[in-house]
């Protein structure tokens, strides 16, 4: 890996141990190279999970430009974005037109040089340009290919896909949002970064294979086919309706389909975001009643009563009329912060969590230096990123800046045995 500026990334896991004597640390990726040939958010959130675990990720982007998301929402006039900060960290960036005679033999020294190639252009992008999955399985065999598009084999497969198409084809916004509202996208950002995390296991997986067998193989993922997977549990629920109405939703009617249900977990417990002091927008902490609870939390809110109250006693009797149940609770609730609603629900082992806000989040001490990471960049400064979600004893994380438009070009082709005299020539051509 390149020599960046080393940010302030605390909280990496200590090497093992082994015999009394301290090992080394490897990252789990070692070894292995990455052409990431991906842009915006789907392919850069994989091949950044595959940095952060040791691989060498070498970005192709466009010269002059490079990944449109660098100058997409900035905030800081000429710098990188934080769109593009946050999604490229651990990576090499090169610059190539794939298109001229020259970029394709570069190119294709790259293949060679490489163990995994991951794109998320529009469909037939690379086939256009000479590198179908034959051509690249031609050049590198134990190469693997992985292709990220908005949608399988079907009707749809030639479309173009963004977040909220993924997530309104794979099921999720028919399933968000009020029951007597709109279809409403989650901030979560299932169809980019979730499949992303598809993609990273697929590609894992085709190099364990790679292991048994030599040879690299075709990996595909598709946006609303990730979607889909994620919403796993409202397809067990479609089903389910043939049998009757899901009492666990809070809705009036049911027609043939799954609802939008609100704040309702979706599983078999009945949850509810509940109110909290001094009333702000984000004032709530989210409660849910297991039946073993329901006597303790009862006694915590001062209605004993509704303990022995045949219309409150079991779940089966508080399911007909949860929002009452959930109103009454809130009454209680509404008297106290958010935080102190949860150390007195988990006293009696109430499950909740208090709603926080990206900016309780990226504030919150007990995530600083682990999951919220402050990186220096050389042109933007400070900045603080979402670190690795993933926590590998042996392989401890620290997360490095994103790279800056081709600062690595010299030394990725010094790397591939080009001819780096050439260097400025190759510039004027257009082709870095």
């Amino acid at each position: 890996m390149a020599e960046n500026s080393k940010p302030k990334s605390g909280g990496a896991p200590p090497a093992s141990k082994a015999t009394g004597d301290s090992v080394p640390a490897r990252k789990a990726l070692d070894g292995i190279r990455v052409l990431d040939m991906s842009h915006v958010q789907a392919g850069p959130s994989a091949t950044q999970i595959l940095a952060w675990l040791g691989a060498d990720v070498i970005k192709v982007e466009l010269p002059g430009r490079g990944d449109i998301t660098r100058g997409q929402l900035r905030d800081v006039p000429n710098v990188d974005s934080l769109y593009f900060t946050m999604l490229n960290c651990n990576k090499r960036s090169i610059t190539l037109n794939t298109k001229t005679s020259e970029g394709k033999e570069i190119f294709t020294r790259l293949v060679r040089h490489c163990d995994v190639l991951v794109e998320n252009f529009a469909p037939g992008v690379l086939d256009r340009q000479g590198f179908t999955w034959e051509k690249i399985h031609e050049i590198n065999p134990r190469i693997v290919y992985a292709s990220i598009k908005g949608f399988g084999p079907g009707k749809f497969v030639d479309f173009k896909a963004y977040e909220t198409v993924a997530q309104a084809m794979g099921g999720a916004m028919s399933t968000t949002g009020r029951e007597d509202g709109p279809p409403t996208s989650t901030g979560a950002q299932i169809g980019d970064s979730g499949t992303g995390i598809h993609c990273v296991a697929a590609i894992l997986a085709a190099l364990i294979q790679r292991e048994h067998t030599g040879r690299g193989q075709r990996v595909q993922v598709a946006m609303q086919d990730a979607v889909m997977n994620l919403c796993r549990v409202k397809f067990r629920d479609q089903q389910r309706l043939a049998h009757g109405p899901l009492r666990e939703y809070p809705n009036k009617e049911f027609k043939d389909f799954v609802p939008r249900s609100g704040n309702a977990s979706g599983g078999g417990q009945p949850g509810a975001a509940l109110r909290c002091a001094p009333g702000g927008p984000n004032d709530y902490v989210y409660v849910i009643i297991q039946p073993h609870v329901w006597e303790p939390l009862a006694k915590l809110i001062g209605r004993p009563e509704l303990v022995d109250d045949p219309a409150f006693a079991t779940p089966e009797a508080r399911l007909p009329h949860i929002d009452e149940v959930f109103g009454v609770v809130e009454e209680w609730t509404k008297g106290f912060t958010k935080f102190e609603v949860l150390d007195k629900l988990n006293e009696i082992d109430v499950p909740c969590g208090p709603i926080l806000s990206t900016k309780d989040i990226l504030e919150d001490g007990s995530l600083a230096g682990r999951m919220v990471v402050e990186v220096e960049h050389p042109e933007r400064g400070t900045f603080k990123t979402i670190g690795c979600p993933l926590i590998l004893s042996d392989s401890p994380v620290t997360v490095e800046r994103s790279p800056l438009l081709g600062e690595h070009n010299e030394e990725i082709l010094r790397e591939i045995g080009y001819d780096i005299n050439h260097l400025d020539e190759l510039q004027s051509a257009g082709v870095l």
